[in-house]
């Protein structure tokens, strides 16, 4: 079973490294750029038949390694 995790930075935060590439875009000639903000992304192949288990594993690993939950939001789909 597979899943895509996004993982993007709360609103509420500063994003430098996504400041960096709107500039660097901006200097490009790209004037239409209006923002962009950086983020992750996962897929994970999991070997689990049961759906609501396999999410909850995924969203386990979200929690203890993948996402910073003090700066970072993740959404998680099936593939």
């Amino acid at each position: 079973m597979k899943f895509s995790i996004k993982v993007t930075l709360k609103k509420d935060v500063l994003d430098p490294q996504g400041k960096v590439v709107h500039q660097t875009l901006q200097n490009m000639g790209m004037n239409t750029l209006k923002s962009l903000r950086q983020g992750k992304y996962f897929e994970v192949d999991i070997d689990e038949d049961n759906d609501e288990k396999a999410k909850n594993k995924i969203e386990d690993m979200c929690k203890k390694l993948l996402v910073n939950l003090i700066i970072e939001d993740f959404e998680i789909s099936k593939i």
